[in-house]
């Protein structure tokens, strides 16, 4: 087993000085020099329009990408919570090396150390990048931005605004892409998506888009590819992320060379609106910022929770003696505010004990009545109002006066593309970042951190690394489209896509998209065992076999056509959850989100296996109906020491 693509890049030296060691020792490009070169960035979420605007700005040419009519619809929208920094405005002792280590023990010590540490230096900039946009962050009473606390740590280092800190952040960065596009230093394809990435003499030279309003399949180069498309949370089908994401981009990546990290790594997010019916085509996540004020509970009576179910009584009628606050009750030193995974399982476990709280026994509640009581309703209504909103035009039921009713729900994937310390993957000239690759978030990711990443990665990690690749490339020519590398992926894309057409099964893609969605849930999902998982392989086998012989794609490619958009990216996420499947089960650990049941310590809490597991997986493609070989970058510790992640004390 060859591992000799893996080389991490990981600067030596002390851990706060490598990510300044690191910008002085590569190479940079110059002004006039970036004027010759062209670079694509596929995704416009925070990670793609950051880095596309900050990419223009120094001079590059760029092309970005878009699936949706507007970056402004990128998922990144539907961030609720906050983005976290170490600012310490709250002045309770946070600090960059505790942002640093309460990711990486959040993430169960299956993060790397350089990465996790350069993340918490530059978290600080983010901040300040952003007030300069004009993100309206939330203040205190003397004018300061204010912080709340997320799950994890206990501190408060989360800045917001309000429930929609996602959407006015984008807001932010879209607003400086767009002073880009309207400078000329970055074009902008809306409606279109990538099938495929080109490679010429093993290096990303371009990709094949198709124009998803015309049909029309088109090629594009450059001397760089970026790729910020997102997580592949949707092979659940129920997720929390928008109907639209999807792991495409990604996967043709991993087809074409580039190793896939750590698959099996997936975020159950603990504060979502239960499923309510089987028609249901998505989930809707409660900020975790909730968890501030909000404390959750289930009866300790298993007669209230049988009339609750009945509806003969209201939640609010069950006496304070007798409501178990189970996350208090366990995990005393957090309370409600432990890391999603512990938070995820307690809740199931709570659920599995027959004390869940609606009609199908999958829900607990999360209770604002002694906060109200505390502050009162008004200081409620300032932090969360917008959220609340929400929850009652969803469930008709008035969060002032009733708890919420919540669930677990898959949200991020901490897996994805491999890259080094650079952002490049094992395809040269190509990179990821944001929730596209694997790096820096281990097997769970900490509230608040997705929008910190994707920033870090755009605004203050890529612009320097990529010059370092780049500057080998200023006397290289622009590519030609005409090579014949875009001719054969262009003919493989139209095959593929006439393929599905010419099935005209009986199935319609969402029929066997929620087949695999339930394949996912019930074998990969929260909990996961050996038998399970080879039954999960066996099922998604015998499933993808179905989709080709079976799959029906109404209308016509040279149209737009949702159901071809669909049924592309189901073929791709068939595949990618096998793949999670095999790498689940191969980690004979649990660890963060990924919680093998025969690996579990007496209490319920994960077990690690540090001897045999502390590495990042990273798998490659083989071909069709092949295995895929697993390859292993070993994770060392010089700086903090991996223990048992205890949230009691």
């Amino acid at each position: 087993m060859s591992d000799s693509k893996l080389i991490s890049k990981i600067p030596e030296g002390p851990l706060a000085e490598k990510w300044t060691k690191h910008k002085a020792d590569i190479r940079v490009v110059s002004p006039a020099n970036k004027r010759k070169l062209e670079i694509i960035v596929v995704g416009t979420g925070l990670g793609g329009a950051s880095a596309a605007a900050s990419l223009g700005e120094l001079g590059y040419n760029v092309k970005i990408f878009c699936i949706s009519d507007s970056p402004r619809r990128a998922h990144s929208i539907a961030a609720q919570g906050g983005i976290n920094a170490a600012k310490n405005y709250q002045n309770d002792n946070d600090s960059i090396w505790r942002l640093f280590y309460d990711t990486i023990k959040g993430g169960d010590y299956r993060a790397r150390e350089g990465n996790v540490y350069r993340l918490a230096e530059v978290s600080n900039l983010i901040i300040d990048q952003c007030v300069a946009q004009g993100v309206p962050f939330a203040r205190n009473y003397g004018g300061l931005l204010d912080n709340r606390s997320f799950g994890g740590a206990q501190v408060s280092r989360t800045f917001y605004a309000r429930g929609q800190t996602g959407q006015q952040l984008l807001l932010g960065a879209y607003a400086a892409l767009n002073r880009q596009v309207a400078a000329g230093s970055v074009k902008s394809y809306p409606r279109h998506e990538m099938l495929d990435v080109v490679l010429i003499d093993g290096k990303a030279k371009g990709i094949i888009a198709r124009d998803l309003t015309t049909g029309k399949i088109e090629r594009f180069g450059a001397h760089a590819v970026v790729i910020a498309s997102g997580g592949y949370g949707n092979v659940f089908f129920l997720s929390t992320n928008a109907m639209n994401s999807n792991g495409s981009a990604a996967w043709q990546c991993y087809k074409k060379g580039a190793y896939f990290g750590n698959p099996c790594f997936a975020q159950i997010h603990p504060t979502c609106i239960p499923v309510h019916g089987d028609q249901q085509s998505k989930l809707t996540l409660m900020s975790e910022s909730l968890r501030n004020d909000g404390r959750i509970w289930v009866p300790k009576k298993m007669e209230d929770v049988e009339k609750l179910r009945k509806k003969q009584i209201k939640a609010s009628q069950i006496p304070e003696e007798d409501r178990d606050y189970y996350l208090e009750r366990r995990y005393p030193a957090f309370g409600n505010l432990v890391p999603r995974d512990v938070a995820s399982r307690a809740a199931k476990e709570r659920c599995d004990a027959g004390y869940g709280v609606n009609e199908t026994g999958l829900a607990v509640f999360l209770d604002f009545k002694t906060a109200i009581e505390r502050l009162g309703k008004d200081v409620i209504k300032a932090r969360y109002g917008n959220l609340f909103q929400m929850y009652e035009k969803i469930v008709d039921v008035n969060p002032y006066e009733e708890p919420m009713m919540i669930y677990p729900a898959i949200h991020y994937t901490m897996g994805g593309i491999w890259v080094d310390y650079n952002l490049m993957t094992t395809i040269p000239g190509l990179y990821a970042i944001g929730e596209a690759n694997f790096s820096d978030h281990g097997g769970n990711r900490l509230g608040a951190s997705a929008l910190m990443q994707g920033l870090a990665d755009g605004y203050f990690v890529l612009p320097y690394t990529i010059g370092d690749y780049l500057s080998h490339d200023i006397q290289t020519p622009k590519t030609d489209i005409n090579n014949p590398a875009f001719e054969e992926s262009e003919k493989a894309i139209k095959d593929k896509i006439n393929k599905i057409f010419n099935i005209k099964g009986k199935n319609p893609v969402d029929h066997i998209h929620k087949a695999l969605g339930h394949i996912m849930w019930e074998y990969v999902g929260m909990a996961r065992n050996e038998p399970g998982l080879k039954k999960a392989i066996e099922e998604i086998r015998a499933l993808k076999k179905e989709f080709w012989a079976n799959v029906y794609v109404p209308g016509e490619n040279n149209e737009l056509n949702h159901e071809l958009e669909k049924a592309v990216r189901l073929a791709d996420f068939l595949e990618i959850g096998e793949l999670m499947a095999i790498d689940a089960l191969n980690r004979k650990e649990s660890c963060g989100g990924h919680f093998r049941e025969e690996m579990q310590t007496p209490d319920g809490e994960t077990l690690r296996d540090d001897e045999h597991f502390m590495y990042v997986s990273a798998w490659e493609y083989k071909g069709e109906d092949q295995e895929p070989v697993l390859h292993k970058e070993d994770l060392v510790f010089e700086f903090v020491h991996p223990s048992t992640r205890n949230y009691k004390d």
